[in-house]
C-alpha cells in the first residue's frame, strides 16, 4: 500500500463508513463539527449496504415473490413457467446497492465532509497513519472507531475456496446442492434464498436447534416451513473436514460421536462474525479490548482513552446496523457537548426467514435464565382476520409483561411482516407502556398490527377473539 505525504489535522475523524460511521459523520457535521471520514472501500455504506443487509433483502424479496406466486394457486391464481433470470436479478441487486451508496456519498459531500479512501491505523492516542490514500496521516481531537466486523471462519474451511455470505450474495451460480454451515440468521436467510432459486440445501447446525438466540416457540413455527424448503437439517452436528474434489466438495460431519461424509457442489460457511478491532493499530494506543476482541465503551461511546470513541459491531452488544446508527447519533452528540447516552431499553432483532421472526426487549428464555417473573400473552395469527385474508395464518405474537404492573418488558413474533410490526413493540418498551396502553390504542382493522393489541388482551386476561383464562 502506498502512502501520501500530506499530514492533516481534524477535529473529528471517523474510521469506517458503514451505518455507524457515515451516520456519525453526518450528525457531527450537522452539529457544526469539522469531520473527516476514512474508508478503504470504493463504495460507502459498509458491509450492511454493500454486501450484507441490503443485497440479501433484495434476493429474499425476489424469492418470496416467487413463493407467494406459487401459493396463489390456492386462491385460484396460477402461473406457468415461473423462473428466475439470474442476470436480471444480479443487475437489480447491483442497482439498489449503487443507488444507496451514491445517496450516502451525496449526503456526506453536501455537508462538506472530507472523505479519504485508505486504510487508517492508529500511531498514538492522538494520531492516525493512512495507507493507500493521498493523505499520509491525521492528528485528531476526537476519533470514532466504526470498523465493523468480518465473517468468522472455521478451521475446516481455511484455504478450501468455500463461500461466505459475501460470495453467496453475488449469485455466482445456483448449485444443485448447497451445504450451509450454521443455522443462525445468515445461514437461514441465504439457505432459503438458494432453496428458492432451486438448490437442494443442507443445513449443519452445532446446537440442538436453529436460531439459538430466539425463543423456541417462535423458532418452531419457522422451522416447520424451513423443513419443507430445505433438503436436510442436521442438528448437534459439526463440520470437521472439507475436501475439494473435481466436481465439488466432500464435507465430513460429526454427529453423536460418529462421522459421515456428504457430497455437495458448494459450501457456505455462516457461523457468525468477529469485530474488526485488530485492524486499526489499537496496540499503539491505550484503548482497552475485552477477551472477545470487542472495544470496551461506556453509554456515551467513550473508550478508556479521552478523545477516542467506538460504535457498532466493534463494540459489545448485538451486531446490528440499527444499533450502530443509534450509537452514532449518541457519540456525535457527546462530542458536540450535547447530553446524550445509549440508554435504550430495547434493541429489536429481525430474522428475514419465511415466516419472519422478530423480538425486542427481554425474551422468555432470558426471563427464565434471570429468574424474572413475567406474564405472557400469546395470540395466534390463525385467529386474526387479516392473516386469514392473505392466507398466512401460521404464526403468533406474544407480549411479555410485569405481572404486577402490566409494564411491557418484551415482544416476540413470528409471521408475515414481523420486521415491520416489531417497531411498535420497541416503542412500547421505550415509552414505558403497559398492557392497558396497547389495548386502548385503536389498531386499524383488518391489519396484522391488531395481533399486538390482541396479544396484550390475552396477557391482561381480556381476550376477545380466542378462548383463554380470564383474570378474576
Amino acid at each position: 500500500m502506498v502512502m501520501g505525504s500530506l499530514k492533516e489535522e481534524a477535529e473529528v475523524v471517523i474510521i469506517g463508513a458503514g451505518p455507524g460511521g457515515y451516520v456519525a459523520a453526518i450528525r457531527a457535521a450537522d452539529l457544526g463539527k469539522e469531520v473527516v471520514l476514512i474508508d478503504d472501500r470504493d463504495q460507502l455504506g459498509g458491509t450492511c449496504l454493500i454486501e450484507g443487509c441490503i443485497p440479501s433483502k433484495v434476493l429474499i424479496n425476489a424469492v418470496e415473490i416467487a413463493e407467494t406466486a406459487k401459493a396463489a394457486a390456492a386462491l385460484g391464481l396460477s402461473f406457468s413457467d415461473l423462473k428466475f433470470d439470474l442476470d436480471k436479478l444480479r443487475g437489480w441487486t447491483d442497482s439498489v446497492v449503487t443507488k444507496l451508496t451514491g445517496g450516502v456519498n451525496m449526503l456526506l459531500k453536501k455537508r462538506g465532509i472530507e472523505i479519504i479512501k485508505g486504510r487508517a491505523r492508529f500511531e498514538s492516542n492522538k494520531s492516525l497513519a493512512i495507507e493507500g490514500g493521498e493523505v499520509a496521516g491525521i492528528d485528531f481531537k476526537h476519533a470514532i472507531i466504526a470498523t465493523g466486523s468480518r465473517v468468522r471462519t472455521i478451521p475446516a474451511a481455511e484455504g478450501k475456496d468455500v463461500w461466505t455470505s459475501r460470495e453467496a450474495l453475488k449469485l455466482p451460480e445456483v448449485p444443485e446442492r448447497l451445504l450451509v454451515v450454521g443455522g443462525g440468521y445468515i445461514g437461514l436467510e441465504l439457505g432459503l434464498v438458494y432453496a428458492g432459486l432451486g438448490s437442494k440445501v443442507t443445513i449443519v447446525e452445532f446446537t440442538p436447534g436453529l436460531l439459538p438466540g430466539a425463543d423456541a416457540d417462535l423458532v418452531r413455527i419457522m422451522v416447520r416451513h424451513c423443513e419443507k424448503r430445505f433438503d436436510t437439517i442436521m442438528y448437534e452436528s459439526k463440520v470437521i473436514g472439507i475436501e475439494k474434489t473435481g466436481k465439488g466438495y466432500v464435507v465430513e460431519v460429526e454427529h453423536d460421536g460418529k462421522t459421515q461424509k456428504i457430497e455437495t457442489d458448494k459450501v457456505l460457511t455462516a457461523v457468525g462474525r468477529i469485530p474488526n478491532s485488530d485492524t486499526v493499530g489499537l496496540d499503539k494506543t491505550d484503548v482497552k479490548v475485552n477477551d472477545q476482541g470487542f472495544i470496551i465503551t461506556d453509554e456515551e461511546g467513550k473508550t478508556n482513552v479521552p478523545g477516542i470513541y467506538a460504535i457498532g459491531d466493534v463494540t459489545t452488544g448485538p451486531m446490528l446496523a440499527h444499533k450502530a446508527s443509534r450509537e452514532a447519533h449518541v457519540v456525535a452528540e457527546v462530542i458536540a457537548n450535547h447530553k446524550s447516552a445509549f440508554d435504550n431499553r430495547a434493541i429489536p432483532a429481525v430474522v428475514f426467514t419465511d415466516p419472519e421472526i422478530a423480538w425486542t426487549g427481554i425474551t422468555e428464555r432470558e426471563a427464565k435464565e434471570q429468574d424474572i417473573k413475567v406474564n405472557i400473552g400469546r395470540f395466534p395469527l390463525a385467529a386474526l382476520g387479516r392473516a386469514q385474508t392473505i392466507g398466512r395464518t401460521d404464526g403468533m405474537v406474544k407480549i411479555i409483561s410485569d405481572p404486577e404492573t402490566g409494564l411491557v418488558l418484551g415482544v416476540g413474533m413470528v409471521g408475515p411482516q414481523a420486521s415491520e410490526l416489531i417497531a411498535e413493540g420497541t416503542l412500547a418498551i421505550e415509552m414505558g407502556a403497559t398492557l392497558e396502553d396497547l389495548i386502548v390504542t385503536i389498531h386499524p382493522h383488518p391489519t396484522l398490527s391488531e395481533s399486538i393489541m390482541e396479544a396484550a388482551e390475552v396477557a391482561a386476561g381480556e381476550a376477545i377473539h380466542i378462548i383463554s383464562p380470564r383474570k378474576k
